[in-house]
């Protein structure tokens, strides 16, 4: 029987033995096996980083590393596994994957840097570990489980190490061709997130986070219609809860509404996990682990209704705006252009730009600054004299379809905003149709998300929502 739905389950659902017995009981109680996919196990990936950066400095760190993993995993197993002779097969493959890993810190710490294939499968042991232990404990419950890398199922993509592209005609391929039978849904496939492989076998990673495009790229592979994925959180909100207390569940969005929500800052989801069930005209749901009974949020083509056009409000106070300035750079022909290669050639990628007739402001991650600032200082000589960079910022996002063509809604947001103090630094419709924001002070970024929130999510009296009216 082919495979109806892929489940893939988050880090912060595999934190500890209990969380893997909660997974497998969702898994189980699907009257058609699933495909499974699974990130590293929480903590394990921030491990093997300060591993990797450990063993670069100082070979002597390397010991301590695998004794700190080999520690987690073995606390995992014992505590996971009760069946002697499962418990002991799974040690040893979890034993020969650090043995490896230990081979891979021994060649960065001999050289004293890591290329970045490197460290892309270095890092690609936490999915490995989980994957393993996840399949062990179906298997002892009576399911046909069986963990498998990436390399066993020809996950194929692009050639860049961090942040590549799954190539989702090569992999159908190898689907198809697998000798495993995956296809055919004879049993419960535990699939590691992640990474895939380029052209020759070099591993390549889909990015921090990537498990969900891996889960995405599964589907479509797969041609299954529907990816559950699994978190620690009840889905998308009206607000990030841990800063808005009043924030709700939000039922349903459009794939452009949870695109632009992933994009702007909130976390629940990866945004390139959108675009493989899009093309597929797929649904995706995303579920909390610890209240299965608990809807989530599902996202489709269509967003559904809601009772205001908006459908949350989200912050990201880790980003800077670099301010090009020079006479006439708004207007002059190429000089976006050649600031986006500049950037994009070293790996920085720009949040947006608003542009002036003096001046470009280039939105960016805080982290890519400075280096940004470097780079931008070499462009365009003469017509660029001065780049000015400016951390103390803060992107407000409002997203919801439609949203540009709301009457009175832009005096809506504002008004809500000013009434509460905040002072808006630059504005932005941004390219789409589903998001509005605007920059402000980092202090003020969760007054501003407050207020946003009061205005449109939360009741007051004598003061009734404005209802969508489409």
């Amino acid at each position: 029987m082919k495979f109806q739905k892929v489940m893939k389950f988050g880090g912060g659902c595999l934190r500890d033995a209990d969380g893997f017995r909660r997974a497998a009981a969702v898994i189980r109680r699907e009257p058609v096996p699933p495909a499974v996919v699974v990130s590293a196990v929480s903590g394990i990936t921030d491990e093997l980083e300060r591993g990797l950066a450990r063993a670069v400095k100082n070979e002597a760190g390397i010991a301590r590393t695998i004794a700190a993993l080999r520690l987690q995993n073995d606390r995992l197993a014992s505590g996971l596994l009760s069946a002697r002779e499962i418990r002991a097969e799974i040690a040893a493959q979890i034993g020969h994957r650090l043995a490896r890993l230990e081979r891979l810190l021994r060649g960065a710490a001999l050289i004293g840097e890591i290329s970045p294939y490197a460290r892309a499968h270095v890092l690609s042991f936490g999915e490995r570990w989980a994957a393993l232990l996840l399949a062990g404990i179906l298997r002892e419950e009576g399911a046909d489980a069986r963990a498998l890398e990436s390399e066993q199922i020809g996950l194929a993509a692009d050639d860049v190490p961090e942040g590549a592209t799954a190539d989702l005609a090569a992999f159908r391929r190898a689907v198809r061709k697998n000798a495993l039978g995956i296809e055919a849904g004879r049993f419960v496939p535990v699939i590691t997130g992640f990474y895939g492989l380029a052209a020759g076998g070099r591993l390549v990673s889909f990015g921090r986070n990537g498990s969900d495009y891996s889960a995405a790229v599964v589907a479509a592979a797969l041609r299954v219609s529907l990816l559950e994925i699994w978190k620690d959180v009840d889905g998308f909100m009206t607000a990030d809860p841990r800063r808005v207390s009043g924030a709700k569940p939000v039922a349903r969005l459009s794939f452009t509404e949870a695109a632009e929500l992933s994009y702007f800052g909130a976390k629940v989801l990866h945004p390139r996990a959108l675009e493989p069930i899009a093309r597929e005209n797929g649904t995706i749901w995303i579920r909390h682990l610890d209240r299965p009974d608990r809807p989530g949020t599902e996202i489709a083509a269509e967003g559904g209704t809601a009772e205001t056009v908006l459908k949350s409000v989200t912050l990201n106070d880790r980003i800077a705006v670099l301010r090009v300035s020079g006479p006439g750079v708004g207007f002059r022909p190429g000089v976006i252009g050649d600031i986006g290669r500049s950037l994009a050639e070293r790996n920085v990628n720009i949040l947006s730009v608003i542009t002036a007739q003096t001046a470009i402001n280039i939105l960016v991650a805080e982290e890519d600054a400075r280096r940004a600032r470097r780079i931008l200082r070499s462009v365009r000589r003469g017509v660029v004299t001065r780049v000015d960079l400016e951390t103390n910022l803060a992107l407000v996002a409002a997203v919801g379809e439609g949203l540009s063509s709301e009457r009175g809604l832009a005096a809506r947001v504002f008004a809500a905003v000013a009434g509460n103090g905040v002072n808006v630094e630059m504005i932005s419709s941004g390219a789409s149709s589903a998001a509005a924001y605007f920059l402000v002070r980092k202090a003020d970024a969760l007054p501003a998300v407050r207020a946003l929130h009061a205005e449109f999510f939360e009741t007051r009296a004598g003061r009734p929502r404005a209802l969508r009216c489409s």
